[in-house]
């Protein structure tokens, strides 16, 4: 039974009990019961007067309750006159106007964090609480769709555990993995950030600095070296043995010499000078150039191209530098008897030989590593360099036997 009911019960059967006594009891003196019955309906009006005073602001604040149940902030109650009800009313409103102004705050913020993880560099994927990908930001939809086993190494990470991932031995990753508090309990994220310019950049400001050094040694140790041995053949008549080791030496200074040139060029190559240029004609240009090599190791080169050019700005001298060492190193993977495809893609070009393929792609990029055993390790670290100059992507990919492709994206 609602208040209000028990109320108007309560007025009613006092008021009754009590017109009831004063008939028995005036009944003989008209006045006296004329005067009680006033009295009665004094009563009565009194008590209108106070159900209207405590109820009505009582019904208000139950609506104001029922508001804020809805979650509506807006509904604001007004003062009835009444110095208890209205500090009662006071108060409610505060908290009305504090829970408005914090709904706004918190909208307002959680606007601000969807768009800072929009518009993150770092990839962000919010997992839901059974582990499985609930939300990414567009950073991390492009990597995992570059990198589609990069998802089985975000489900295998550990709460609070980092790790770094290099991807085709050169695109490294360092994924994070934390947690939030979500309703009482715990979900997931993970932060995808690349390092790959910081790394390059560390590791050709050592390499650099080391090169420098080697390269200052030997040329002040050859220089004099070959001036005495220079001196020697002219002065003196010598056996040929001796000449002949003499020679010998002088030479092999000449090839150390040229062996750090190769290093010191490597840390100095320039920035890109970009302008206009067609990918036909740039793999006509390869081609060309390798023409007589191939023929005599009976290398087939392959031109596949589109029926439509393609134009694209780039340093052409620095391009076919990547094209010319990595046809190069396709011919010396084939040996003899082959063939090396130049591909024309929609934004790629693909250099396609049937070698016998790279058991570590992951390491060719790694300064100095080399398969050959004359191998100097520099060919893949300068393709390197000048593709990502350019801003291109690319990547070694071993497919099967005989089916080895070198992949450069390119910007449209």
């Amino acid at each position: 039974m609602k208040l209000r009911t028990k109320f108007l019960l309560f007025v009613i059967v006092l008021h009754a009990v009590a017109l009831t006594l004063s008939w028995f009891v005036f009944r003989e003196n008209r006045w006296i019961f004329l005067v009680s019955e006033l009295l009665i309906l004094a009563s009565l009006w009194f008590s209108r007067s106070l159900y209207l005073q405590l109820l009505r602001p009582l019904k208000m604040l139950i609506q104001g309750a029922e508001a804020l149940k809805d979650k509506d902030f807006s509904v604001r109650l007004l003062k009835t006159g009444q110095k208890e009800m209205d500090a009662l009313i006071e108060v409610y409103n505060q908290m009305l106007d504090q829970l408005r102004h914090e709904r706004t705050m918190q909208e307002q913020q959680h606007f601000f964090l969807e768009k800072l993880i929009h518009t993150s560099p770092t990839g962000i994927i919010i997992l839901d609480y059974d582990g499985h990908v609930q939300q990414t930001n567009p950073k991390a939809e492009e990597l995992l769709n570059q990198m589609p086993q990069l998802l089985e190494d975000v489900q295998a990470l550990g709460s609070g555990e980092a790790r770094t991932l290099t991807v085709n031995g050169v695109k490294t990753f360092k994924m994070q993995k934390s947690h939030f508090i979500d309703r009482g309990f715990a979900r997931h994220f993970v932060m995808i950030e690349e390092l790959t310019t910081e790394i390059l950049a560390a590791e050709k400001k050592v390499y650099g600095k080391v090169i420098r050094m080697m390269a200052h040694e030997v040329n002040n140790t050859i220089g004099p070296v070959n001036s005495i041995i220079g001196s020697t053949l002219k002065a003196h008549e010598l056996d040929p043995a001796h000449r002949g080791a003499l020679e010998v030496a002088a030479e092999r200074n000449h090839h150390l010499n040229g062996f750090m040139r190769n290093f010191a060029d490597l840390v100095k190559v320039p920035p890109p000078d970009k302008k206009p240029l067609s990918i036909q004609s740039l793999l006509q240009h390869a081609a060309q150039l390798h023409e007589a090599r191939a023929a005599e190791k009976h290398i087939r080169i392959q031109l596949s191209f589109l029926p439509h050019d393609t134009t694209v700005t780039g340093d052409r001298l620095q391009l076919e530098q990547v094209l010319i060492n990595i046809i190069k190193n396709s011919m010396e993977a084939i040996g003899s008897g082959g063939e090396i495809r130049l591909i024309q893609q929609t934004g790629a070009i693909v250099i396609a030989d049937t070698g016998p393929g790279v058991a570590t792609p992951a390491e060719v990029f790694t300064p100095f590593f080399s398969t050959k055993p004359d191998g100097q390790g520099i060919g893949l670290m300068l393709v390197r360099d000048i593709l990502m100059a350019h801003g291109w992507q690319f990547s070694l990919e071993t497919h099967a036997p005989g089916d080895t492709r070198f992949t450069i994206r390119f910007p449209r």
